[in-house]
C-alpha cells in the first residue's frame, strides 16, 4: 500500500512524500509522486500515531474493571482520536483488583485484539502519598514493597512498563532501584516529596513524573518541590494532561518552555467516561464521580478532580492554538518523547522506514480523518 500526502511529518517538519507500507512497516519513503497512490491524502497533515502513556478507560471501560471485550472495544475504538499504542493504566485499589486488572490486560495481549497497540501497563499507585492522593482511595493505599510489586508484575505476565509511586515513601528507593533495573519506568507522582527527596528519587532511578502540577507538592520559590523538580531538571520526562482544565494554558506554556520539545509528554489521564453521552453514574477506584460541564471528573459532591475526558488530538490543538506551543513540541509530547521514555522508539513514535505504520491523517482544525495501527486501517 502506498500513502502520500504533500504535509507528511518527517524530521520535524512537513514534506510532500510517499509511504510505502507492507506487513504493518514503512518499508520506504519516496519523493512525492513517484508511484501510483493507494491513498491520496492531498494536503492533509499526515503525522506519527498518538502514543498515550497514562489512561485509564474510555466507552464506559476501566482498566481496574477485569473485563476483556470491555478492553477489546476500547482498543478497537480509541484510534478515531489518533491512538496508535496506550498503557491500560491502573488505579489505586485492593490487591485482588489489582491482579486482576493486570491479569486481564496481559490475557488480551496474549490472545490477540484489534487496534491501538497496548506497550504494557501504567501501574498508577497503590504507593502514594495519603496527602496528594488526589482521588485515588485512601484505604487501599500501601507501603511499597519489592515483594508486593513483584506478585502484581507476575499476575501481568511482565507487562508492567511503568509505575507511578511516591519516592519519599519508597523506603531507601528500593522498589525505584529495582524496578528502574528491570524494565520498568519509574514515575513520580501523588507525592508529597521535597525537591531534595524527588532529586534523590532521580538519582536512585526515576525518569519521568506523573501529571505534572497535579497531585504533587507546589511550587514556592524556597520550596521548590516536585513541581520546580520538573521545572529544573530538564532531562527527565514529564506528564501533563493538556485539557486546559487540569493546568492553566499558561502553566502548560510554562512547563514546555522549561521542558523544550525532548521531555514533554501530553496524557489525556481519561476516564471511563470519554467518549460516552453526558450525564451517567460513574466510579473510579470504587468511588463515585461525576463528569461537569468542563469535561473534569470529580468526586462526587467535592471538588477534588478524578481525571480528564481529553481526546488527543483536542490536547494537540489546546497546546498548540491556545497555550502558543510551538509545534513540533507539542507534536513529540504525544508521540516521540513516550516512545523514547518507553524505550519504544526503534519502532514507534515517528515516520520513518522500518518502523511501525502507525499514522494519523489530521484535518486543518485536529479533527481526526483516519488512522493506520501498524499499516490497517482503523477509520
Amino acid at each position: 500500500m502506498i500513502i502520500q500526502s504533500k504535509r507528511i511529518w518527517i524530521a520535524g517538519q512537513f514534506i510532500a512524500a510517499q509511504l510505502e507500507i507492507q506487513e504493518g512497516k514503512i518499508l520506504r519513503v519516496l519523493p512525492y509522486g513517484s508511484r501510483q497512490a493507494d491513498e491520496d491524502c492531498g494536503n492533509d497533515r499526515i503525522v506519527p500515531g498518538f502514543i498515550d502513556i497514562h489512561t485509564h478507560g474510555a466507552y464506559n471501560f476501566d482498566t481496574n474493571d477485569g473485563e476483556p471485550e470491555g478492553l477489546r472495544e476500547w482498543m478497537r475504538r480509541i484510534p478515531e482520536e489518533g491512538v496508535t499504542s496506550i498503557l491500560p493504566t491502573t488505579v489505586t485499589q485492593m490487591p485482588d483488583v489489582l491482579e486482576k486488572a493486570v491479569a486481564n490486560v496481559a490475557a488480551v495481549a496474549r490472545e490477540g485484539y484489534e487496534g491501538a497497540q497496548m506497550l504494557g501497563i501504567h501501574f498508577e499507585g497503590p504507593y502514594l502519598d495519603m496527602e496528594y492522593k488526589g482521588a485515588q482511595p485512601p484505604e487501599a493505599i500501601a507501603r511499597a514493597t519489592v515483594e508486593q510489586f513483584k506478585r502484581y508484575q507476575e499476575a501481568a505476565e511482565g507487562m508492567i512498563k511503568y509505575i507511578t509511586l511516591a519516592p519519599e515513601h519508597d523506603e531507601d528507593f528500593a522498589l525505584t532501584r529495582y524496578c528502574s533495573q528491570n524494565g520498568v519506568v519509574v514515575s513520580m507522582g501523588h507525592s508529597s516529596a521535597t525537591y531534595e527527596q524527588a532529586l534523590l528519587g532521580i538519582a536512585n532511578g526515576a525518569t519521568s513524573m506523573t501529571h505534572v502540577y497535579n497531585g504533587m507538592t507546589l511550587y514556592h520559590h524556597r520550596k521548590p518541590g516536585l513541581v520546580g523538580t520538573a521545572l529544573r531538571v530538564r532531562d527527565i520526562y514529564g506528564e501533563v494532561i493538556c485539557d486546559g482544565c487540569h493546568s492553566h494554558l499558561a502553566a502548560l506554556n510554562n512547563f514546555f518552555t522549561a521542558k523544550g520539545r525532548d521531555y514533554s509528554i501530553m496524557i489525556s489521564d481519561s476516564l471511563r467516561a470519554k467518549h460516552c453521552p453526558p450525564g451517567g453514574a460513574y466510579q473510579l477506584g470504587g468511588h463515585d464521580i461525576e463528569i461537569g460541564e468542563d469535561g473534569l471528573a470529580r468526586l462526587k459532591g467535592t471538588e477534588t478532580i478524578a481525571g480528564s475526558t481529553l481526546f488527543l488530538n483536542r490536547g494537540l490543538k489546546i497546546l498548540v492554538e491556545e497555550a502558543m506551543v510551538p509545534f513540533d513540541a507539542a507534536l513529540n509530547s504525544c508521540t516521540i518523547n513516550p516512545a523514547r521514555c518507553l524505550g519504544v522508539d526503534d519502532r514507534k513514535g515517528r515516520i520513518a522506514a522500518g518502523l511501525d505504520a502507525d499514522l494519523v491523517r489530521l484535518a486543518d482544525d485536529y479533527g481526526v480523518l483516519q488512522t493506520w495501527c501498524r499499516g490497517a486501517k482503523m477509520l
